[in-house]
């Protein structure tokens, strides 16, 4: 939510919302088996647009947060009870999504998100407060996550401030939720680091809901979609067959635990031949423990334990494994992860 979107962003299936579209059929699956639901949960606000004007100061770039190819994202006030808007610095942050005017695409993941997280209710999920849709203008309405996206860490000089076991601990609860969405049968459908929110704590919450879909129907084995997500995070098969499964989400988990071992990025053009993909170059040295501090990122400065990091790594690679048969599953990942945490403890 709080990144520049790049690489490969393709075409999301969903219809633009209009005033028939005020109904949905009750949590069913359209043609593209994007989430429906009768209606928005109850429990979201429905904002004025001049309210939210008044929330962001008329949206002023001084409250910017990031942007991305579907919009912008601001800081804003509310107060606490009535989520009225409010004056800058009284009640409590949030994080308003504005969506571009003119993109195609914008209205259909606002879609997607208002009917997916206005029905969600877990820890590791980002909590939507409310929505606007105001002619032209389709906004939603977040709970703000101080610390932004794991990848502004992981990313930039403030990395030295994760730790390993802080990385951990987000890294778990990214497993979390994730596990929580495949309880729903619901896949990610391009998970990626800039997609993990943290708040004041560090605690980890998926957010960027606009690509979920339901996972197949009894007696299917996966769904076919057209193929979205950014390059570097989506499964081989995906890309190449456009069939989604739990199995397609876990690779880009995997992708993004290597990340935060690593501090690399799952694809860097800028880097020597050999190097630029992550996975092919974590791969290449991984088999000797002795290249452990290799693959490590050098800003941990060598403060992890050597055997959690080497099963971390494995268990990575396990996530990407080019078959989707031989990768772990959500509780899988999970259960390993507790284990190496509780072992570091």
């Amino acid at each position: 939510m709080f990144r520049h979107f790049h690489n490969f962003k393709l075409h999301i299936e969903a219809k633009k919302f209009t005033q028939s579209d005020s109904k949905f059929s009750s949590k069913s699956k359209g043609n593209n088996g994007i989430a429906h639901f009768q209606s928005p949960s109850p429990n979201l606000k429905v904002f004025k647009f001049s309210d939210l004007e008044k929330s962001t100061r008329k949206f002023s770039l001084d409250l910017l947060l990031g942007e991305g190819g579907f919009g912008k994202v601001f800081l804003g006030w509310v107060e606490e009870n009535t989520l009225a808007p409010s004056k800058q610095g009284v009640g409590i942050p949030v994080a308003v999504k504005r969506l571009k005017q003119k993109s195609s695409q914008g209205p259909a993941q606002w879609l997607a998100e208002v009917n997916f997280l206005g029905h969600m209710d877990h820890r590791n999920i980002v909590r939507l407060l409310g929505y606007c849709k105001d002619e032209s203008e389709h906004l939603l309405v977040y709970e703000y996550m101080p610390n932004r996206s794991f990848d502004r860490f992981l990313f930039t000089d403030i990395a030295k401030r994760l730790s390993w076991g802080t990385r951990l601990l987000i890294m778990i609860g990214v497993a979390r939720g994730l596990t929580y969405l495949h309880s729903e049968n619901v896949m990610c459908r391009g998970l990626k680091s800039g997609d993990i929110l943290l708040d004041e704590d560090y605690n980890a919450k998926l957010g960027d809901f606009g690509l979920v879909k339901y996972g197949p129907e009894t007696g299917e084995t996966h769904v076919t979609t057209r193929v979205m997500g950014t390059y570097g995070y989506a499964a081989p098969e995906y890309i190449l067959t456009g069939h989604l499964t739990t199995k397609s989400d876990i690779y880009g988990y995997g992708i993004v635990l290597l990340v935060s071992i690593t501090g690399r990025r799952a694809m860097d053009v800028r880097r020597r031949e050999g190097q630029q993909s992550l996975v092919d170059w974590a791969s290449s040295i991984q088999s000797n423990r002795k290249n452990l501090k290799e693959i490590m990122d050098p800003r941990l400065e060598h403060n992890y334990p050597l055997q959690g990091a080497f099963e971390c790594v494995a268990l990575a690679l396990r996530c990407v494994a080019n078959k989707p048969k031989d990768r772990p599953s959500s509780e899988e990942v999970l259960q390993n992860l507790e284990q190496i945490y509780a072992h570091y403890k």
